[in-house]
């Protein structure tokens, strides 16, 4: 076999212990998780506002961002809940490139996956303590889920894992909300039947063990847009796009039919300055389709405190060194806005 073994990592229930959540932390969790799951189920006309960096790269610019969502999360309570980006695994097309927070603790210095376990627990441990927002993270590796379980509000399944047997048979195990992307093709059906899977129980081997899981009913629809056939991206937050989906809600009988828009990736065709506009006429949308409006809950955003992105190295203190993002001055604005036109 060509693997080299580097070390035994520790397990979720020693970076737990090492690195606990506090009791009034857990119960003010259970608070927001309650009011997330009720704007998935449509007992509250809230929205969902799942925001910032394309990657958590850098503790303190991390930590400051947050911070920054927290002041505003208290203007704009009456109206939306704001669940930051703290994603700590970066999923690469080609597997060239900074991985994450996870992989490297450090964006200059070489892979050191122990480290970054510790560096992600402590990260959202002080985002929470500063902020007391919860945060959002991607499941890119189902096993590791469990070493945020306790801290993560939210999670995503991404459009290169939607396929994924154990990503779907995880995630019907979650306590949480999931969000399934749309996987990269565009194939609409491929994301429903991930729901689907989400949403039903299993057995199944996880972590060494056999399982049972009950279903995870607010698992939901994530569209990202899709690339075609000659690498040309496709939006699918039109109107259209989601009286299509919310028609296919209703054949295939799911929960709480639901569906964030993610603004940024193949929507906006990588051009990030374009998600105020997006989401602009989402929420026109669903102003003049009441199914439109029962079942678009949210909006996912890219965002951080400089706009744009840079290169590994630069240094440029909360600018992005994966996807480039909003700045803030544009983040906050559209926030507000989102607030005013609900």
């Amino acid at each position: 076999m060509s693997f080299e073994f580097i070390r035994k990592m520790p397990s979720a229930e020693e970076i737990i212990t090492n690195y606990p959540l506090t009791k009034e932390i857990a119960e003010k969790k259970r608070v927001v998780d309650k009011e997330i799951a009720d704007i998935l189920s449509g007992e509250t006309e809230k929205l969902l506002i799942i925001i910032g960096p394309c990657s958590a790269d850098n503790e303190d610019a991390l930590c400051d961002y947050v911070g920054r969502l927290a002041k505003i999360q208290e203007k704009v309570k009456d109206n939306m809940v704001l669940i930051p980006r703290i994603y700590t695994n970066k999923p690469r097309t080609t597997g060239e490139g900074y991985k994450g927070i996870l992989h490297q603790p450090d964006p200059e210095k070489e892979p050191d996956m122990e480290a970054g376990l510790i560096a992600l627990r402590k990260m959202h441990l002080r985002s929470l303590k500063e902020s007391g927002l919860f945060a959002a993270d991607e499941m890119l590796y189902p096993e590791n889920h469990t070493y945020l379980e306790d801290i993560l509000s939210y999670v995503a399944v991404g459009a290169r894992s939607v396929e994924n047997q154990q990503h779907r048979l995880t995630a019907s195990g979650l306590d949480i909300p999931v969000g399934m992307k749309n996987p990269t093709g565009g194939d609409i059906s491929v994301m429903l039947n991930s729901i689907y899977a989400a949403q039903h129980g299993h057995v199944f081997s996880y972590q060494s063990h056999e399982v049972r899981t009950s279903g995870n009913p607010y698992a939901h629809a994530v569209l990202r847009g899709a690339v075609d056939k000659y690498g040309q991206t496709i939006p699918n937050y039109h109107y259209e796009d989601l009286m299509t989906l919310y028609a296919l809600y209703e054949g295939q009988h799911l929960k709480n039919p639901s569906v964030i828009i993610d603004t940024n990736h193949s929507n906006s065709g990588k051009k990030y300055t374009e998600q105020p506009r997006i989401v602009k006429e989402v929420l026109h949308s669903r102003r003049v389709s009441p199914e439109i409006k029962t079942i678009v809950k949210g909006f996912m955003i890219e965002s951080y405190i400089e706009p744009g992105n840079q290169k590994v190295g630069e240094h440029i203190y909360g600018k992005s060194i994966t996807d480039p993002c909003l700045g803030w001055e544009e983040s906050e604005r559209l926030i507000f806005e989102i607030a005013d036109r609900m």
